[in-house]
Formats: structure tokens, C-alpha cells, sequence
């Protein structure tokens, strides 16, 4: 963008001061569009984050989209982002020292996160008040010997991870990112997440004359032999002593040297010294405004990132100011997993104990000499946890898959998921309170249930509530094409669910004393 059109774009807005919270590192702005809009073109005509206010967090949201290709990404960019508002990183591996008032956060795998704000009046067997979400996405995933050769092309082998709309991946501008183990010169080893920017990769759909049927039978690929991308053409005219040498190199390591070079490129470092890669594909693809009224956001990755985002802001900003915890009893958690798309079983995921492990580990620390009955499980019942996950809007060309009197439309606020079979943990009570809270600043809520002829997904939700007991809602923002490369929501419904958000960590304390059930 030259000069003069920046100059035009920032002054198409009202003058707001900048928040410096998020200006992190040289390579890009982390703008917080709370306090200020995005610089970076947004891939529509007028480029216009928010027209009707300026307390909007889409450009921040586009902006941690466009960072975070990974689960990897995703949770580096949520570490530095808490690092710049204040938050201490601790070590799962040392022993903690935690005050009340106090911000902190740790990483497991650098694909997980859980940060907390601990109330400055917390008292013992006081609660948590925890949102959690998740950081994978549908995607392919390189192999662990990804290289292959076929009709005079250079390709890369792939898992599908997830439950992803396959059919979506094909003629779309690919490239890869995630992490690798580097060797350092010094013989011990480091982790370096990678990110090839450029169209790298691409999966060619077959011509509709080769093809003459596909448009009456469905186009229906074989995941293990047809959705392989084309990384290169193979070069016939080399000198036997580097065939030798290339044909060594990926039978050693299984990938391409060509593949090896293009990621030593990037990382800064010899060939020799990539020890291990972990690798997903990825759509170049910016995500952006779009509609008629810039009223929509088109991304990949929208489930769950947006959800991660919300949260990860609402509590950033429920407890950036010195008084904000000061009449605080409880402490305000955001909790995000991975692999959720795959079932959540792993060590990095809701199935492990990860968050119950810390939440037991901070009420040690409070209270270290208390002796009486469990602190922890009392502290368990004054819990509330918000699941919150992508919810399915009505598709207008569909809508007769939707339950008649539960088709929730984007722009009209968070979802409330239920579900009689359990597939969501909503009850009657989580379900009052959670819009009790949005009540308060008359924020809208809308409902789902799926119709009882369909099958329904499920959430971390009833892996977490059924883990300790913790009262729990299932929510989510509407959304079509989901898992899709590229997929779509309504860009009021994040400035909605981020306020929701924050009105639970601001507000819920008060609401749930007004209630008694047990």
C-alpha cells in the first residue's frame, strides 16, 4: 500500500489514541482495535473495520486470524498478547507464587493455553469463573515421511485431521505451517515455529471433460489418493552426484530436500540441523471483511479462533485497569485447548486435566496452611465454566435443516446450545444465569437445538462438566461453512460475544448470589 493510500485509510477514520498494549514486535502490529482500527487492508472496498463504533475488536480478531495459520501460532500470538497486558508466565514445571490481584498464564505444548486473574478479595472456597475454547481447526496434516513422486511431480503426503469439508481444500493457494525441533550448535535442541507465507502447495481438481459426471454424482475424492498437493515440478536436468545426494537426504528424512530447504529458509538454519517437523497445510488466503456492508467476516479457521480471541480479550480487558479486581471474590479463567477436533483425549487437550490441575494447584497456593475439608471442592461448586464454541447460523438455501423454532441468524448474538441427550452440558440453570449476565447490559442472546432427525456435535463442554462437576453453558457465535477452508460469520456477533464475555468475568459474581437451586 503506498503512502498516500495509507494516509487516506487512516484518516477515513475517527481519531482514536492508540493502544501501545499490542505493538509487540517489529514484524507486525498487533492492532487492538478496542482503541484503535486496523491499518492493513481488509480485502474489501472500503476497508472499514467498524462504521457504527469504535468499541469493535474485528480488526484485532482479523489481525490474530491472519497470525495464527496454527494451533501453534494461535498460542503464541494469545502468550504475547498477555505478556503485553501484564500477565506473568509461569512453568508447569516450578512451583508457583501466587497473590491475590495477581495476572498469570502458562502453555502446554505450545498448542494450549491458561491464564487467570485471581479477585483481590478472594476468600477460600471461593470459584472460578472460566471460559474455554479451543485452538485447532480442520486441516491436512504432512505425514511423517511426506515425500512422493508421481507423473513427473514433486507431492506431499497428508492426514486429514478433523471432520473438514474436503472438497473445499481443492484449487485453493496452499501453503504450510507449525513448528520444527532445530539443533543448535551447542547440541541441545530448540522449538521454531515456521510459517511459509507464499503459495506453496496446491490440490487441482480433475477437468469437468475428464470428469463428465461430477456435476449430477457429486464430486466425491479419494482422501487417500487424491488429495495429495503438488509442491513442485521434479527437475530431470541435475547431475547424478545430487541425485544421489537428494535421493540420500529424503529417504532420510522422508520429505523432499526441496521441502527441508524451504524450511531451513525460513527458520535461519542448515538443513542438517532439522531434527523434526510438525506440519499442517494451510490457505494463504487473507481473512477479511466482506458483504455488501462489510457486515461479514470470511476466514479460515473461524472455528474456534474466534472464540479463543473473544475470550482471550474479554479477559485481558476485564482486568487491565489497577481497580478491576479490587471487588473481585472470584477468579477469572480462560482456558484454550487442543485438539478438540479429534475428540480432545491427548495432554493438550480438554480431556486431560490440564485446567483442573491448575485450578487445584491456585487454591493451593492461596490458602497453603489451611487444614480443614477440601478447599478445592467447594471451590468446584461455586464454578461456572462458558464452553464456548462456533454454533451452526441457518443457511438460507437449508433451512429446513435447522429445528423450525431454533435457526439462529448471524448478527443476533451468541448461541445458547442444548441438548436433551447431554451432547451439550447446558442446563436450565446455566442457561439463566449465562443470559442473566447479558441481561445487564441488554446484550441479545439467541437458542439452539438440532432437530431430532439429525445427529448433534458436541463440545468440550461435557468433557469438562463431567471432569469435576462444574456447572457449565455450551455457547457459541453462528457461523455457515463450517469446516470449510474457508467459512463465514457476522461481524457484530464477535464485538457481541467479546462483550457477553466480559460481562460474565464483570458481573456474574453479583448475579449468581441472586440464585439458589441446591
Amino acid at each position: 500500500m503506498s503512502m498516500a493510500a495509507r494516509f487516506q485509510l487512516v484518516h477515513s477514520f475517527p481519531l482514536i489514541k492508540p493502544d501501545f498494549r499490542f505493538f509487540t514486535r517489529p514484524r507486525q502490529l498487533h492492532l487492538n482495535s478496542f482503541t484503535h482500527h486496523q491499518l492493513r487492508p481488509l480485502c474489501s472496498n472500503s476497508n472499514q473495520v467498524n462504521s457504527s463504533s469504535s468499541r469493535s475488536i474485528v480488526g484485532g480478531l482479523l489481525d490474530y486470524l491472519n497470525e495464527s495459520w496454527t494451533q501453534f501460532h494461535a498460542t503464541a500470538e494469545a502468550k504475547e498478547q498477555l505478556i503485553a497486558a501484564g500477565f506473568h508466565l509461569l512453568s508447569e514445571n516450578d512451583e508457583w507464587d501466587l497473590q491475590p490481584g495477581g495476572r498469570y498464564f502458562f502453555t502446554r505444548n505450545m498448542s494450549s493455553l491458561v491464564a487467570f486473574a485471581i479477585g483481590e478479595k478472594y476468600s477460600m472456597g471461593n470459584g472460578f469463573h472460566a471460559i474455554a475454547a479451543h485452538t485447532d481447526s480442520p486441516c491436512l496434516k504432512l505425514k511423517p515421511k511426506s515425500a512422493s513422486s508421481k507423473s513427473g511431480y514433486l507431492m506431499l503426503n497428508v492426514q486429514t485431521y478433523g471432520g473438514g469439508l474436503w472438497h473445499t481444500w481443492f484449487d485453493r493457494d496452499l501453503s504450510l505451517a507449525g513448528r520444527v525441533i532445530v539443533r543448535r550448535d551447542d547440541g541441545t535442541f530448540s522449538h521454531r515455529l515456521v510459517k511459509v507465507k507464499r503459495p506453496l502447495l496446491r490440490v487441482p481438481t480433475l477437468a469437468i471433460h475428464l470428469d463428465r459426471t461430477v456435476n449430477k454424482d457429486g464430486f466425491k475424492p479419494n482422501l487417500e489418493t487424491q488429495l495429495i498437493p503438488l509442491l513442485a515440478t521434479r527437475h530431470e536436468d541435475v547431475s547424478a552426484e545430487q541425485k544421489g545426494k537428494n535421493a540420500d537426504l529424503s529417504s532420510k528424512d522422508g520429505h523432499h530436500p526441496l521441502l527441508l530447504q524451504i524450511l531451513s529458509d525460513e527458520v535461519g538454519c542448515k538443513i542438517d540441523d532439522i531434527a523434526s517437523i510438525e506440519l499442517n497445510v494451510c490457505d494463504t488466503q487473507p481473512s477479511c471483511l466482506g458483504g455488501g456492508n462489510n457486515e461479514f467476516i470470511f476466514s479460515g479457521r473461524l472455528d474456534n479462533l474466534a472464540s479463543s480471541y473473544c475470550a482471550l480479550r474479554a479477559l485481558i480487558d476485564s482486568c487491565q485497569s489497577p481497580g478491576d479486581l479490587s471487588n473481585e471474590h472470584a477468579i477469572r479463567m480462560v482456558a484454550l485447548f487442543d485438539n478438540e477436533e479429534v475428540g480432545s483425549d491427548s495432554a493438550q487437550g480438554a480431556g486431560a486435566p490440564t485446567m483442573f490441575q491448575a485450578m487445584r494447584r491456585i487454591v493451593d497456593c492461596l490458602v497453603p496452611n489451611y487444614v480443614g475439608e477440601s478447599v478445592f471442592e467447594r471451590s468446584i461448586r461455586q464454578s461456572f465454566l462458558v464452553s464456548a464454541d462456533m454454533a451452526h447460523g441457518v443457511h438460507p438455501n437449508f433451512a429446513d435443516k435447522h429445528e423450525e423454532h431454533h435457526r439462529p441468524e448471524l448478527g443476533k448474538g451468541l448461541v445458547i446450545k442444548h441438548n436433551a441427550n447431554q451432547r451439550y452440558a447446558t442446563s436450565g440453570v446455566t442457561a439463566f444465569l449465562f443470559k442473566e449476565v447479558a441481561k445487564v447490559d441488554n446484550i441479545p442472546t439467541q437458542e439452539f437445538v438440532v432437530r431430532n432427525d439429525m445427529g448433534c456435535g458436541s463440545t468440550i463442554g461435557p468433557i469438562l462438566a463431567s471432569g469435576v462437576g462444574i456447572r457449565t453453558v455450551d455457547c457459541g457465535i453462528s457461523q455457515l461453512s463450517m469446516h470449510s477452508v474457508r467459512e463465514i460469520c457476522g461481524k457484530d456477533d464477535v464485538d457481541i460475544a467479546y462483550k457477553h464475555f466480559k460481562a460474565f468475568y464483570q458481573n456474574f459474581s453479583d448475579i449468581d448470589k441472586k440464585l439458589c437451586v441446591d
